[in-house]
């Protein structure tokens, strides 16, 4: 378990948010690959992504390719919901935040410059994600020109953190809001 009812919502918080800077720190840790929800054309979309960077603003930062799907439906809004699950710890938080799309700008270049030259190579494919291809290998086609043409950062600025604590019949629940600052308040499960 993670928390329990005998911690008090600021001891939960303090819990929380070092669970989620472990997620970013260590790369084992469950929180290093969450899902991200936003509003598609059609409804609702999930897809796994990758935690590259939790600030102490509490901002988290994906990667993604300028043409992906995500970038289209997070331009036309911005809202998102990442959901972070621990199955040892039978802990599940879902931050609610707003996102800023980064691209060619300077978030964007201090982020690419961190980056491996093989980490590079997979935001230079020729072919935008998703395309229509006849052969797997298609998409394996690099750019030549060594840019960061494709590479978007993705900022999340929570306005809300939840966690539901699983316990077989005594599940716990508290959400964090933030107006002035943030304050917890305890759920039904």
């Amino acid at each position: 378990m993670l928390f329990t009812d005998k911690e008090s919502p600021e001891e939960i918080w303090k819990i929380l948010i070092h669970e989620l800077q472990k997620g970013f720190l260590d790369a084992d840790h469950p929180f290093r690959f969450l899902s991200l929800g936003t509003f598609g054309e059609n409804g609702p979309e999930v897809r796994t992504v990758v935690l590259r960077e939790f600030e102490q603003v509490l901002d988290l930062y994906v990667f993604t390719d300028f043409r992906s799907d995500k970038v289209k439906e997070l331009r036309a809004n911005p809202s998102a919901t990442l959901h972070f699950y621990h199955p040892k710890k039978r802990v599940q938080i879902r931050v609610k935040a707003k996102a800023e799309i980064h691209h060619q700008d300077l978030v964007c270049a201090a982020f690419w410059n961190t980056l491996k030259s093989d980490s590079q190579k997979g935001y230079q494919s020729v072919l935008s994600p998703g395309e229509e291809i006849s052969d797997p290998k298609e998409a394996f086609h690099w750019s030549t020109q060594t840019g960061d043409e494709f590479f978007a950062v993705l900022r999340f600025i929570p306005e809300s953190i939840e966690a539901l604590q699983l316990d077989g019949l005594k599940h716990l629940r508290i959400l964090f809001s933030k107006r002035h600052h943030w304050k917890g308040q305890w759920l039904v499960p």
